[in-house]
Order: C-alpha cells, then sequence, then structure tokens
C-alpha cells in the first residue's frame, strides 16, 4: 500500500538531518559533561580520553555528513532546475515505526542530557543497592598483617580495601583515623551509630556500589541527617553491631563538608 508524503514534512528531507543533528548533539553532550566536569560521576577516570575522543568524532561526522547532505542537495536542485518544476509526489510505505524514529529518539535523549543535571547517588540508591552487603566482613582468628601507609592518610576506601585484605578489627584498634563520607542512617543500628559512605566507581554509574563504616557517636545520630557530607577524625575500635565484630570510628572530631566535586571513589 503507497500514499503520497505529506507536504509540510517528508522524511526523505528532512530525516537525515534529524540524524546528523542527533550525532551531533551528542557529540557535544559528552564534551559538555567532561567541561562542566560532571563526567566524574558518570565514568571511571580511565575512561575521560575515551569518551572525549568519541565527542570529537561525533562532532566531525556529523559536520561530514551534513556537508554530504547539502552537497546532494545543491546537486538535485540544480537537477531539477535543469528538468523544470515537474516533480513527482514521493511515495513512502506504511510501516509499524514511523521513518527515522530512532534518530529522533537519540535526539529527544541528548536534549534531555543537556536540560537535566546528573545527580550523584545518595543514601537512598546506597539502602536500595543493599549498603550492608557492601561492609568489610571480619574474622575471629587474628593473623599477622602489616600495611605501609599510615593509618590516618587512608580514605574510607583505603580502610576498606585494608580490611578486605586483613578483617580482624582488633588489629587496628586504637589507630588514628581520618574519613570523609556522607551519613546513612541503617535501621538496624542504635540511635548513637550511623554508617559514613562512599559509592565505588568501576567503570560507571550504572555499576556503582556502597561503602562504608559504623561511627560511634557521644550522641544521638539525629544531630547528623543523611547525605550530609562530613569530615570524621577519631580512632578505631571493635564493637558488636548486629550480632558480629564490627570495626568501628570512634568519632572525636566531626565537621559538616561541601559535597566533593568528584564524590565517588575507584
Amino acid at each position: 500500500m503507497a500514499v503520497q508524503s505529506p507536504k509540510l514534512f517528508r522524511f526523505s528531507t528532512w530525516g537525515p538531518w534529524i540524524e546528523v543533528l542527533a550525532v551531533f548533539a551528542w557529540g557535544v553532550l559528552l564534551l559538555k559533561y567532561w567541561v562542566s566536569g560532571e563526567l566524574n560521576i558518570l565514568i571511571h577516570p580511565n575512561f575521560f580520553a575515551l569518551t572525549n575522543g568519541t565527542g570529537v568524532f561525533l562532532i566531525l561526522l556529523a559536520c561530514y555528513k551534513g556537508a554530504q547532505l547539502l552537497h546532494q542537495q545543491w546537486r538535485s536542485r540544480r537537477a531539477r532546475n535543469r528538468r523544470g518544476s515537474t516533480a513527482t509526489p514521493e511515495m513512502q510505505h506504511i510501516t509499524l515505526f514511523p521513518p527515522g524514529w530512532s534518530a529522533t529518539l537519540l535526539l529527544v535523549t541528548a536534549i534531555l542530557g543537556f536540560l537535566i543535571s546528573p545527580r550523584v547517588f545518595a543514601s537512598d540508591k546506597a539502602m536500595m543497592r543493599n549498603v550492608n552487603d557492601f561492609l568489610p566482613v571480619t574474622q575471629s582468628q587474628p593473623q599477622a598483617f602489616r600495611t605501609a601507609r599510615k593509618p590516618e592518610e587512608r580514605s574510607l576506601i583505603d580502610w576498606v580495601r585494608t580490611l578486605t585484605v586483613y578483617p580482624e578489627p582488633d588489629a587496628y584498634t586504637g589507630q588514628r583515623v581520618n574519613v570523609q563520607g556522607f551519613v546513612i542512617h541503617l535501621p538496624d543500628l542504635p540511635e548513637e551509630y550511623f554508617l559514613i559512605s562512599r559509592f565505588v566507581i568501576t567503570c560507571c554509574a550504572a555499576d556503582a556500589y556502597p561503602v562504608g563504616l559504623p561511627v560511634k557517636l557521644s550522641q544521638s545520630r539525629a544531630a547528623y541527617p543523611p547525605d550530609t557530607w562530613l569530615e570524621i577524625q577519631g580512632e578505631m575500635s571493635t564493637e558488636t553491631l548486629e550480632n558480629r565484630r564490627q570495626l568501628t570510628i570512634v568519632a572525636n572530631s566531626i565537621e559538616e563538608i561541601p559535597e566533593p566535586r568528584n564524590p565517588y571513589e575507584y
């Protein structure tokens, strides 16, 4: 079955330009994420060069295809002028999806990317991903273990990785600690405890997972709302939480800090 194309819009005329615009928009969007610093919360830094290179490639490709389309349209216009203005109505077949729907979808998605800024994962996402599953598991039989880095120089992820190598909390009791992260109120913890946490990215935000350590307070955790970013200084202690021995930060100093420009660990 064949029908005449609408006079106001013909996909054969505008469809290729939608595709070019979609490719160009995605190239600009990737570079925009890099310039604005938002790329930090989307992918691992190891892939920054690849992402930026892809953005540049898409922009150059769109410019090349646009130039090709302009040249083709110029040649077609010249050919029509030579033959006269007797144009034959263009025919198109009815299909399940409108022509160019995929290119239009890509363009709309890119436009949404310009309008909506990516958000940093916070405590709600950590709870959804069950942050308890990513707490270091302790063991009861101490073994010899040494670390070269000073305890107070370890970041939160450094502490978690150290515990993964040697998960005996008593080995760290009394060591000084200075870490940064955001607050999570776990319902299973007593009121004088909260979790200091950060998300770790291995490839991109889709695979980000939370890690954290309990913090013991001298007051109720209500003074520190969820998602508040804190710098905590104190020392390590072994506490029994949820029927297991858990390395815990006994806070001596808690200072609220702004959310870091790069809030993720790698």
